[in-house]
């Protein structure tokens, strides 16, 4: 017997991101090799001129492909850029596209905070789930060639992903896309690369240039906590402990060394190596940056300057 109750306040909030950001979310067919294969996933209209947002490894090597719309339209599109140290990709349809979808902040989510992931899993567009965020500040190791990143500040969620769903969106309540489902880990657990000031200097650079130029310190470091007396000083817990100093590299010239503390790079805090990733854009590339460390005992200020990440 048909129900005439309306819908709880849970089931309306979901079904109301759906009808938002259905349409606004296009199934990917990438070819990929020469033999007639080809790579499915997901990307968000973002843009009211054809762009799109999808991850790095849906398009891999691809130049191309075409956009499927849940009303049945499609678009063929060309890959405009792509970061796999991010996981981020742009493409851009060459025919219309709806609506673009808002994007929202990552940085305002809270454990526990509902979100709803829309994406085309197994090919099949418009396909909703939804959970809350299971966690915040994850860190999703990459990697480029001999390039190795942690996208930072990775979102964790129970709403299920299936293959597809990459490069889907993750949204909240009011149909702000606050992430990019990037990966399934396990069983009940997706990841969704955040939408934040961070993601947003990449999605912008590589609609300008097409590539992220990255700078590189050649450090492996672990936060570690600061003795009482810079705790006070500082009014933070934690700094970095230089792990690993890459041989010849921009750390090692500098004078860097395995177990120093770093302090500050920059003039700003470093307590996790995302602060440190969060300087190593282009404009940082040849260009003096002042450490500080704290080494036996006693703070040390070096120079580095960082050169170009080039993957291999």
């Amino acid at each position: 017997m048909e129900s005439d109750q309306p819908l709880d306040s849970y089931s309306r909030v979901v079904s109301g991101v759906a009808a938002e950001l259905t349409p606004k979310v296009a199934s990917l067919r990438v070819p990929s090799g020469g033999r007639g294969g080809e790579s499915l996933g997901s990307a968000v209209v973002f843009t009211g001129d054809g762009f799109l947002l999808t991850n790095a490894h849906v398009v891999g090597r691809g130049q191309g492909g075409t956009a499927l719309f849940s009303d049945g339209t499609s678009a063929p599109f060309t890959v405009v850029g792509a970061d796999p140290l991010s996981d981020l990709a742009v493409v851009r349809a060459g025919g219309p596209t709806p609506p673009p979808a808002e994007l929202g902040e990552a940085d305002k989510l809270v454990v526990g905070q509902l979100v709803v992931a829309v994406g085309s899993p197994l090919g099949l567009a418009g396909s909703v789930t939804a959970g809350v965020v299971s966690a915040v500040g994850r860190s999703l190791p990459t990697r480029s060639g001999a390039a190795a990143r942690l996208v930072e500040d990775v979102i964790q969620t129970d709403a299920a992903l299936n293959p597809g769903n990459s490069g889907g969106a993750l949204a909240d309540a009011q149909s702000r896309v606050v992430g990019i489902n990037t990966a399934v880990a396990g069983v009940g657990l997706g990841l969704a690369v955040p939408v934040n000031a961070t993601t947003r200097r990449i999605i912008s650079t590589l609609m300008q240039y097409g590539r992220v130029r990255r700078a590189y310190l050649g450090i492996v470091s672990v936060p570690a906590p600061l003795p009482a007396v810079l705790r006070e000083r500082f009014a933070r817990p934690n700094g970095l402990r230089v792990a690993e100093v890459v041989a010849g590299g921009p750390a090692d010239r500098a004078g860097l060394r395995a177990g120093d503390l770093l302090i500050s790079a920059g003039g700003r805090p470093v307590q996790k190596a995302q602060d440190l990733q969060r300087l190593m854009f282009s404009e940082a590339i040849g260009q003096p940056l002042a450490i500080t460390v704290m080494r036996n005992g006693a703070l040390v200020d070096v120079i580095a300057e960082p050169s170009e990440l080039v993957a291999a």
